[in-house]
Order: C-alpha cells, then sequence, then structure tokens
C-alpha cells in the first residue's frame, strides 16, 4: 500500500503538471493521503514507504530515501460504545459495515444511521446519500429485501425495518434449526458409541437421515 499510494501522489502531481494547473515554478500543493480500510483482518501494512526500505541505510543515505506517509483509518478498529460517541452519519456507516453478516446487528446499526440523519443539519443530502450506500451494501451482503421502493432511510424507515425484522426471524430460525441438528447429531454419537444398534434404527431414534449417521459413524471409527 504505501508504494500504490507514493504512485497515486506522483500521478496526482503529473496530472496537475501537464494540465497546467500548476507549473514548477508555482509549487505543488500538499497531499493528505488517507486509506480507509474495512476488511475483517487487522491492517499490517507500513504506514511509510521509508520502513519498507531494508536494511535501514546508513546516515549518509537516509535523506535521500523516499518518504510518504498515509492516514490509515481501519474501521474494524472502532468498538460498538467508541462509534456511539460519535454521531455522525461516518460513525453510522462504520457500524452498519462492521455488523457484517448478523441481520439483528444490522437491523440495530441501521436504526442508529437513521437517527444519526434525521438530526443532520444536511439531512435531505445525507438521505440521499446513505441510502444509496446502503442499498448497494444489502446487495452485496445478499440480503433477501425489495429494495426498489427504498429511496429514503428517513421516509420509508418503516419499510426497510420490516424487512429487516424478517432477516432477523429468518435467521434465529436458521440458528435454532442448526442447534437442534447439532443435539440430534450428538444424540446419534451417543447411540453409535454405546449401543450396538445399526445405522437405520439410530437414525430413526435421532431424526437424522441414514446417509448421515453413516457419516459420522464413519468420523469416530477415524
Amino acid at each position: 500500500m504505501p508504494i500504490r499510494l507514493m504512485h497515486y501522489v506522483a500521478c496526482f502531481y503529473d496530472h496537475l503538471l501537464k494540465t497546467r494547473v500548476t507549473t514548477p515554478g508555482s509549487g505543488l500543493p500538499p497531499v493528505f493521503p488517507i486509506v480507509l480500510y474495512n476488511g475483517s483482518q487487522r491492517w499490517t501494512a507500513e504506514q511509510d514507504v521509508y520502513e519498507m526500505v531494508q536494511p535501514e541505510p546508513p546516515g549518509f543515505l537516509r535523506v535521500y530515501q523516499p518518504h510518504l506517509r498515509y492516514y490509515l483509518v481501519d474501521e474494524g478498529r472502532y468498538t460498538d460504545e467508541e462509534l456511539g460517541l460519535r454521531q455522525t452519519p461516518l460513525s453510522g456507516v462504520f457500524g452498519v459495515e462492521n455488523a457484517g453478516h448478523s441481520w439483528e446487528a444490522l437491523q440495530q446499526a441501521v436504526d442508529r444511521v437513521v437517527t444519526i440523519i434525521q438530526l443532520d443539519p444536511n439531512k435531505d443530502r445525507t438521505d440521499r446519500i446513505i441510502t444509496r450506500w446502503l442499498k448497494r451494501h444489502l446487495q452485496r451482503l445478499g440480503a433477501e429485501v425489495h429494495l426498489e421502493q427504498l429511496n429514503s432511510l428517513v421516509e420509508d424507515r418503516d419499510m426497510l425495518a420490516e424487512n429487516l425484522e424478517n432477516l432477523v426471524k429468518k435467521e434465529r430460525l436458521e440458528g435454532r434449526q442448526e442447534g437442534q441438528n447439532e443435539a440430534r447429531q450428538q444424540t446419534a454419537r451417543n447411540l453409535i458409541n454405546r449401543t450396538e444398534m445399526n445405522d437405520q434404527m439410530i437414525a430413526e431414534m435421532a431424526g437424522l437421515a441414514v446417509d448421515e449417521v453413516s457419516q459420522l459413524r464413519s468420523e469416530i471409527k477415524h
């Protein structure tokens, strides 16, 4: 990333000179490089290209080495409590992205965003921008919601809330079903370990398919 940022800044300056926005004699404007990162893993890249020069050069060479430091905004480092202290649209967006694939957490984060928008002095403009972004974000998550009629998080709040509530109910149902299936599998394991029953009998007692019981038996043996 430090090398990429250095390339971006160099290309920006080159563009300014080629288009005669400025000249070498007039000088170049200052640049504030920012990296906005929303990945699930922690950011580990160096933040100054000079730190990549290894081994560190001797003193007389250091002044000739490139330096370019960027400002890192790592969304994942902010806790919900920290974001809650910053009632800004951007902190609301961070909260939505940090919610991940939990529909329940997402529902709470969206409710917070709506509240922030309602208090924003540029409410209409902020609402339009974040609504467009949220629709794309939900699509990337694969959310099965009807987004065609969603034009405003504030005005269409009830419609979005209903869609998200349906996703939360589905999430909870899938969680219960997964827990029930794990319980059935554990019952089958216990019967395999403690009885001489065949797979068909165990499947009927545990409420599993025979193939599942056979797979569990195979895993236990190995």
